[in-house]
């Protein structure tokens, strides 16, 4: 199966709280530029997308619901940017465990984004995720263990 991780577009650097900062334009578009590259490698349809409450993470989802079909959009509080690697990777497994998806991405947060890759592939230092940067993990979930099958930057 194919997990993807997004980070969320650039967002602005003040607001009210880190959780109400809103994409720039710039933002914006890069998201949706990698997210046609994305396509272009053959990812164009999702099972499960989870995405963070917070604001930036939202806004990145809103530019990418037209260009992907997803079956199901969760929001999930466990993917915020100090959310617990170990425990998303854990809640992943057994969601493919259960709903058995071919495919899910998460919109998420810098520092989570690369720790989680890091628990999904073995022997990988976390990876530093740009603004809007994705990469693709082809998951074993019988050997619970995945590989990089490529990484987009804006």
């Amino acid at each position: 199966m194919k997990i993807v991780i997004m980070r969320h577009g650039e967002a602005e650097t003040f607001a009210n709280s880190d959780a109400e900062r809103a994409l720039t334009s710039f933002g914006r578009s890069a998201s949706r530029d990698v997210a046609q590259r994305c396509r272009q490698q053959g990812m164009s349809q999702f099972d499960k997308v989870l995405v963070s409450p917070y604001l930036r993470a939202q806004q990145t989802w809103q530019e990418l619901e037209d260009i992907f079909d997803a079956k199901d959009v969760v929001e999930c509080e466990d993917i915020t940017p100090y959310g617990d690697s170990a425990t998303v990777a854990d809640y992943l497994q057994a969601l493919i465990e259960l709903e058995k998806p071919e495919s899910v991405l998460l919109v998420s947060h810098l520092p989570l984004v690369g720790y989680l890759t890091a628990d999904l592939v073995v022997d990988i230092v976390p990876p530093m995720f740009p603004t809007s940067g994705m990469i693709c993990i082809d998951y074993d979930v019988q050997n619970q263990r995945g590989e990089v099958l490529w990484n987009l930057k804006p």
